[in-house]
Order: C-alpha cells, then structure tokens, then sequence
C-alpha cells in the first residue's frame, strides 16, 4: 500500500506517532528510491527513518499554529 504524505501541520485531528512516522518513511523512500531496502542498506535506512521522525515531531512541536495556544 502506497501512502501520500499528508500535511499533519494544523489538522483537526490529533497528529498520531503512526501518522508522523508513515510520513518520515514515505519522504525516506521517495529520497532513497527503495521501497525496501536491501540488506546491505537496511540499517541505513531504519536510522534515517528514526531520525526523520523525531525531527519532525520536533518541528510540530515547535510550531506555532494561529489561533492555537503553543503548548
């Protein structure tokens, strides 16, 4: 199954730790261009997985959406 990126920034529904790695995935495959990393690549690509997501959990927790109280 193939998913889209979705904008998670200002969402009416609460951004979820599953919604905010499928996005890290989807962005590492589409940079890397596997869909399943071969053996050889495989630890590469789980730490970038790792640390794409929790940059980006920061970035959604940094940001400051109008009308919102930062919290």
């Amino acid at each position: 199954m193939c998913r889209s990126i979705k904008t998670l920034r200002g969402s009416t529904e609460p951004v979820t730790d599953e919604d905010v790695r499928a996005a890290a995935l989807q962005y590492v495959r589409k940079l890397s261009g596997y869909r399943t990393p071969s053996r050889a690549n495989e630890e590469v690509f789980r730490a970038a997985v790792e640390e794409v997501t929790v940059a980006t959990k920061q970035l959604l927790d940094g940001l400051v959406v109008r009308g919102t109280p930062k919290s």
